[in-house]
């Protein structure tokens, strides 16, 4: 044995305990020195929800994010945009909600999945269905398994397809036991003969009847006294009414960034000093490349493409003179004749997509593409050749068809390809997607076409303007604290103001800004009354080309809205209650006195409706719309008896059933299996939401996207 191997084995615990102990020394002073309040203080600051109480860390969220992305890049997409991070995101934290819920309910059911299980479902006679769509022939569209065999097999040496199946393989475990949970839920439901029965009820009165209604809004909001203790009655009884999610109304004004006159003449100076290197340049697409902002397309025009400033200058088909400078939506730009061909106005393609893969070298790919070109002209099918082998699915089901193209909408070296040769050409070209096999099926008449270099330059706001709008913009702000002074220093100022109000912990848009979602997010950690402060704790946001200084002036938190923000809608209820007693007095009163429901009508000043075929399950009434009291009282009461008042959603109605039909009971088994087939339909996702609602999930994201 040698000596390191000796120290290995018999100082490995002697390490271990000392290195145990330093570590509880420093944990136990940190704790009860400085460092807990600070701890404590930077765990609420990272804490981007709760779920059953338990808190969720910004750091273990998108540590989780990153994960899900790698496994879209390894699914295929590449570019991960705005949108599609946050599907991700979101995508994530349902996953973290579900986990966190029903992994409760699996340990306390005891429901899991077992190795020989998941051996199954992957290698059985009746695979999962993730593993059936991954495995999958595209050709054939069967299910090969000798591709799950092989990709099984790389896994042991290749750590990224390892990586790849483990996701799935979770993915498969938790559908299998979402699965056992929700067949337990579903097959514990049961519907009694008594359920049947009312269900059969539900529906064995159908009614015709004739009703009149006095509209709430004919009684004067004047002749009802709603007090402030009614509100504050009615909001201590109602209060579950009025739980809203945060909220918070902003007010801000901008300071445009827009260049100066001097940033002008900067701008002119350049085009004009860089026209005249333009003229001489012997390579003007390098020089347009390497000058200009935006690069040179190389795409042919005919005079319709052109734009009307250009048209004269390209007619005279001179390639030596340089047009402009002019100006186009606040960019300077020279534009120069680089050449003119006869060239087809469209052009009819299909062709034949082969794209690089991991497990073939580009000169596998080449091999491949010449293969194919010498099988077509040799005779064998262009589209079934499409068919067999293209990448590009969209077009390979109809042989590889792509229509007709005009020039400037594909990418350029397909778009040269397909506009320089000739009809029943077959040729290759190569781009970022692939290798292409094409063939000219057909072109249109030729037309004169130009190409154009321009070299341009948006005229920008320098440093120094930039600086200089920052200064006034910090100036403003240096002069507020307050909601008060912001609207003095805005009055004193003559600035515009803009406000929006209700804005949603997610919410990504503000009037009048490009992209606000910094501000937002700062929004939501301000106080009401006071400026809002980025992270750093300035005043002062950078959106797009503006500066902002903003005030939060109301800031609702999650959960019960307070009494004054809702005092509003609470008169408008009260005001509802007490006019339908009004109403209802009145109209009790004149039933009494009239022998028919016409009578009364007259009497009130309205006139009688009809509505028929009307039951339990009916959803509306013609004539009153959504009216769920007006349908219950219709459907219990005495025929040709004058019943209500009834106090419905937009107003008070007497009504009398002038026709009763009974429907014939439906079989009670055949009612039970209906109601047993919408209950576990409904039973998986209740069970879910109720099990949600309990474990008030708290979602703090907005803070930090």
């Amino acid at each position: 044995m040698s000596a390191l191997q000796f120290l290995r084995e018999k100082a490995g615990v002697l390490v271990a305990a000392v290195i145990g102990l330093s570590l509880f020394l420093f944990v136990v002073s940190d704790f009860f020195g400085r460092g807990r309040g600070q701890r404590v203080k930077q765990k609420k600051y990272y804490e981007i929800g709760r779920i059953n109480g338990e808190y969720i860390s910004y750091q273990d969220y998108e540590r989780r994010v990153q994960n899900l992305q790698e496994i879209y890049k390894l699914s295929g997409t590449t570019n991960i945009d705005d949108a599609t991070s946050e599907t991700i995101r979101e995508q994530m934290w349902q996953q973290m909600v579900r986990e966190k819920i029903l992994d409760t309910q699996y340990g306390n059911l005891g429901i899991g999945v077992s190795p020989e299980e998941l051996d199954q479902m992957v290698l059985g006679n009746d695979p999962h269905p993730i593993v059936r769509q991954l495995f999958t022939d595209r050709t054939t569209g069967q299910f090969n398994k000798s591709f799950l065999v092989n990709f099984l097999k790389s896994i042991e040496v290749d750590e990224t397809a390892k990586k790849y199946w483990l996701f799935f393989e979770d993915e498969i475990v938790a559908d299998r036991m979402n699965t056992k949970y929700n067949n337990l839920v579903t097959k514990g439901l049961y519907i009694t003969s008594k359920q049947a029965d009312f269900e059969n009820k539900l529906a064995e009165r159908t009614v015709d009847f004739s009703f009149i209604l006095k509209n709430y809004s004919e009684v004067p909001d004047s002749s009802v006294n709603v007090t402030s203790s009614d509100i504050t009655a009615y909001y201590d009884g109602h209060t579950e009414n009025y739980r809203k999610a945060a909220e918070r109304d902003i007010e801000y004004v901008t300071f445009d960034v827009n260049p100066s006159e001097d940033d002008r003449k900067q701008a002119e100076k350049w085009i004009n000093n860089t026209r005249s290197e333009f003229v001489t340049a012997t390579d003007p697409v390098q020089f347009i490349n390497m000058t200009a902002d935006t690069r040179h397309t190389g795409f042919y025009y005919p005079i319709s493409g052109i734009p009307d400033s250009l048209k004269s200058f390209v007619k005279k088909e001179n390639k030596k003179d340089v047009y402009g400078p002019y100006e186009e939506n606040g960019t300077l730009k020279i534009a120069k004749l680089l050449d003119v061909a006869d060239r087809p106005d469209s052009v009819h393609v299909r062709h034949i997509l082969l794209s690089q893969k991991q497990n073939i070298t580009p000169e596998q790919l080449k091999y491949k593409a010449d293969s194919l070109v010498k099988l077509i002209k040799s005779g064998i099918p262009f589209n079934a050749l499409a068919l067999a082998n293209s990448e590009d699915q969209g077009s390979a089901q109809i042989g590889g068809d792509l229509g007709w193209i005009v020039e400037g909408k594909i990418v350029l070296p397909f778009n040269n390809a397909c506009f320089t040769t000739k009809k029943g050409d077959i040729t290759t070209v190569e781009t970022n997607y692939g290798i292409h096999i094409i063939e000219i099926m057909d072109i249109s008449k030729k037309v004169r076409k130009y190409d154009v270099g321009i070299i341009d330059r948006k005229i920008l706001a320098s440093s120094l303007t930039n600086q200089k709008i920052y200064s006034e913009a910090s100036r403003f702000a240096g002069n507020i604290d307050s909601y008060e002074k912001f609207n003095k220093a805005v009055a004193d100022q003559k600035l515009v103001k803009k406000v929006a109000n209700n804005i949603q912990p997610q919410q990504k848009t503000l009037p009048g800004l490009d992209k606000p979602r910094v501000l937002i997010m700062s929004l939501f950690q301000a106080t009401e009354g006071k400026v809002v402060l980025d992270q750093n704790q300035q005043a002062v946001f950078e959106i797009g080309d503006k500066y902002v200084v903003a005030v939060c002036t109301k800031a609702n938190e999650d959960g019960i809205a307070p009494e004054k923000d809702v005092k509003d809608d609470i008169r408008y209820n009260i005001l509802k209650e007490k006019k339908a007693e009004l109403i209802s007095s009145q109209l009790s009163n004149l039933k009494k006195e009239s022998k028919s429901l016409d009578e009364t009508a007259s009497k009130v000043g309205t006139k009688v409706l009809e509505a028929t075929q009307i039951n339990f399950r009916s959803y509306s009434i013609p004539g009153a719309g959504v009216e769920p009291a007006l349908i219950g009282a219709a459907t219990v009461a005495e025929q040709n008896i004058i019943s209500g008042p009834v106090k419905g959603t937009n107003g008070v109605y007497l009504l009398n059933v002038n026709n009763v039909t009974t429907n014939k009971s439906e079989e009670t088994k055949l009612v039970k299996d209906r109601l047993l087939a919408t209950f576990q339909m409904r039973g998986t996702y209740e069970a879910y939401e109720a099990l949600k609602k309990k474990a008030n999930v708290i979602d703090k994201r907005y803070k930090f996207y």
